[in-house]
């Protein structure tokens, strides 16, 4: 049953100053936070924070030594069930062989998408017998999906989007429908419970409300993490960042017992652990370092609802042209993906020289398939073709955007060949800029990482109109 916005409000808030006393926890704590983010979008609430795109041993023992919180982008929310495995085994491989040699304690922040979405628990299953492997056990694993920025909250357990002045359960959501990562329940028990199949019962789990939390009971609210059975499933409810803040201190109580953890989280989480400020919303001048006359280059993939009424406005913009990709070739002849392929990069060369920005947008329909693994797949062959397309624009643009989790990291890795990058913080609340740096395609142009699933009708175009520097 939907709820009303103000129920979001009705909660006491603590006399607590819990972000000073998070910042001392991180001052003493000696773990290293690793972020495997299964898309981009995951750096939506930091700032000053670094990116790294890969996960080979050199990158990795680098990162740990030189830092205290960092991603990895995995982008594995676009891979297969095999293809995660894989992935996930090979990076905790990099990071054990660096925790051997340099005696770095770790824990791993699984970031994915705030509406439930992904590969779960298959990732933290996989990074629990890692953390068991080299810490001798893993305590448990903690699902934690609030992300305030998105309008994504968990109360009485069930985890709700915000929709105008109504907060929806979770699975009366599109996000629920997806073709590869649907669901059926909003209460998080249940949906452990049935993401598991039944291996853990939704009687069993573990779970945090926002009564205990907003009592700020620290002694007691740690005393139930520490002594929490092992390999439990734990689930937090949230409402506002006080309440990460809240667990997030009773977390730092249960490292200094020896506790391991594997967190499943969003974006919110992250910084309310690490102690990061917010930071006011980026404007032009913090994020263009070299003016020219040339036009930006926004690639939209996302298929969402919210994504479709974004662009219907975005086409309003001056200077905005739309290009809509063909992706339905893909189940044509290769000559035809060919050619559409060829007409969309000569056609966004012109606009960008002109000073105009490209829009380029794959078809607003769902190509028919059979089943999960062939969405999955059909879903890549449809960002290969966009990538080939941005990969061969050679006019630096002013600024480029991409909508939607797996085509921003697709653009990322593939069209911009971005090794690192540093978060310069939000262009929009749950918007985050990337800095690029001089290893990638256009070093110095911000790159603008936009969530499908993130803002309201207007946000996107509004974004567009910071960069122009007319808003």
């Amino acid at each position: 049953m939907k709820k009303d916005i103000r129920e979001l409000h009705k909660y006491p808030y603590p006399d607590i100053d819990a972000q000073a006393i998070i910042r001392q926890y991180v001052r003493d704590d000696d773990h290293v936070f690793i972020v495997l983010d299964d898309d981009p979008t995951g750096t939506q609430c930091v700032h000053d924070i670094r990116v790294c795109t890969d996960w080979s041993y050199e990158t990795v023992k680098k990162a740990m030594e030189s830092e205290k919180l960092f991603f990895i982008l995995t982008n594995s929310r676009g891979l297969s069930v095999k293809e995660t495995e894989k992935l996930h085994n090979e990076l905790c491989e990099n990071v054990s062989r660096v925790y051997q040699e340099t005696g770095r304690k770790y824990l791993y922040l699984s970031r994915s998408d705030s509406t439930l979405r992904g590969h779960y628990p298959l990732e933290c299953d996989i990074l629990s017998k890692w953390l068991e492997k080299d810490f001798g056990k893993a305590d448990g694993q903690i699902l934690f999906p609030y992300f305030r920025e998105g309008g994504r909250y968990t109360i009485d357990d069930v985890h709700y989007v915000r929709y105008k002045d109504d907060l929806i359960p979770c699975a009366e959501t599109e996000f629920a429908k997806d073709e590869t990562f649907g669901y059926s329940h909003s209460d998080l028990k249940e949906y452990i419970e049935e993401k598991t199949s039944g291996a853990y019962r939704k009687e069993d789990v573990i779970s945090f409300s926002l009564e205990e939390l907003r009592n700020a009971d620290i002694a007691s609210l740690s005393d139930k993490l520490i002594h929490a059975k092992q390999d439990s499933r734990i689930i937090v409810n949230a409402v506002d960042d006080i309440d990460a803040r809240i667990f997030s201190i009773i977390v730092y109580e249960a490292l200094k017992k020896g506790k391991i953890y594997c967190f499943r989280t969003a974006a919110s989480f992250v910084k309310c652990l690490e102690g990061i400020s917010d930071q006011p919303l980026l404007k032009k001048k913090d994020m263009i370092r070299e003016e020219n006359e040339n036009g930006g280059l926004i690639v939209v993939g996302s298929h969402t609802d919210k994504t479709n009424l974004q662009l219907n406005e975005l086409l309003k913009v001056d200077g905005t042209e739309a290009l809509a990709f063909r992706s339905s070739l893909v189940n044509e002849g290769s000559d035809q993906l060919e050619e559409e392929i060829t007409r969309c990069i000569a056609l966004s060369e012109k606009l960008i020289t002109e000073g105009k920005t490209p829009v380029i947008y794959t078809e607003r329909v769902l190509i028919p398939t059979s089943d999960k693994e062939e969405a999955l797949r059909k879903s890549v062959a449809i960002s290969d073709a966009l990538m080939r397309i941005v990969s061969s624009i050679g006019t630096r643009p002013s600024y480029v955007i991409a909508k939607g989790g797996i085509t921003s990291a697709d653009v990322a890795v593939k069209g911009l060949t971005i090794k690192e990058a540093l978060v310069l913080g939000q262009i929009q609340p749950g918007v985050p800029v990337w800095s690029l740096e001089d290893d990638s395609r256009f070093p110095g142009v911000p790159y603008i990482i936009f969530p499908g699933n993130v803002g309201d009708d207007d946000t996107l175009k509004n974004a567009v109109l910071i960069l122009k520097g007319e808003k």
